[in-house]
């Protein structure tokens, strides 16, 4: 339950028009709840201000669909990352509302209450690493914040980056996405005073050892302002930008 909806529930058996009896009914399920494959934790919007996400890598459709139902009866928007087509119809069928992102395999579950005026940049340097940046793109507009999407920019054509200058500098902070050698991360902290979320992809030939030769070079880089997730994690790197930018907005 977002905190938003248990002040309103206070002030509601505050004022008389909710018994205690019936708000312990609707706070019933927090911290968690066990559903044997899974305990649920309907807590983590009031500590953290963002619902569980679901990996949904090695769960069942039905695993999947379950634990999506339990936390849709309690959240305003649920994410659930790495999802497969089967998995989301499983979803569909049991929370009508749910969308699928093909690219970048999320399925999303309503809308976020609150909206931050912050932008994200998420930028990548090939079209190959499109489903990184777009899992980036989805977490970052789940969250309440404008994602500006900037692909194929990389440094075997920096005249296409320069060309985005003035889009990227409105954002408050960057996700970065690349594979190969993973150079563009350093050009954009070199370029713009931004926070950048540095994404190694594992895109690439033989030598780039499935993400590690990029992972290796961004956490090797040599410009200031650059913070590194896991290979492919765009999740990871869209859920700080996010927070990074909501703070920034409460600021301004």
């Amino acid at each position: 339950m977002q905190p938003e909806k248990i002040e309103e529930l206070l002030k509601r058996v505050a004022a008389g028009e909710v018994s205690p009896q019936e708000a312990l009914a609707q706070l019933r399920l927090l911290p968690f709840e066990d559903l044997g494959y899974a305990k649920v934790d309907h807590h983590r919007a009031l500590r953290r201000g963002f619902p569980e996400v679901i990996f949904c890598s090695g769960k069942t459709p039905e695993q999947v669909a379950g634990i999506a139902q339990r936390l849709a009866a309690s959240a305003d928007v649920i994410l659930a990352t790495r999802a497969t087509q089967e998995q989301f119809e499983a979803v569909v069928a049991v929370c009508p509302e749910a969308q699928y992102e093909p690219t970048a395999r999320v399925i999303r579950i309503g809308q976020p209450t609150k909206y931050y005026p912050a932008k994200v940049g998420v930028l990548c340097a090939g079209t190959s690493d499109m489903p990184v940046a777009e899992e980036a793109r989805v977490t970052v507009e789940a969250m309440g914040c404008e994602a500006v999407a900037i692909y194929d920019v990389g440094v075997a054509g920096l005249h296409r980056l320069i060309a985005h200058r003035e889009s990227i500098e409105q954002a408050a902070v960057l996700v970065v996405a690349a594979g190969m050698e993973g150079a563009l991360p350093s050009v954009v902290a070199g370029l713009f005073p931004r926070p950048v979320i540095a994404v190694p992809t594992s895109i690439g030939y033989g030598a780039s050892f499935g993400g590690l030769a990029p992972l290796l070079a961004m956490l090797n880089s040599c410009a200031s302002g650059v913070a590194v997730v896991n290979i492919d994690n765009g999740f990871g790197a869209g859920y700080i930008a996010a927070l990074i930018a909501r703070m920034a907005a409460r600021e301004e």
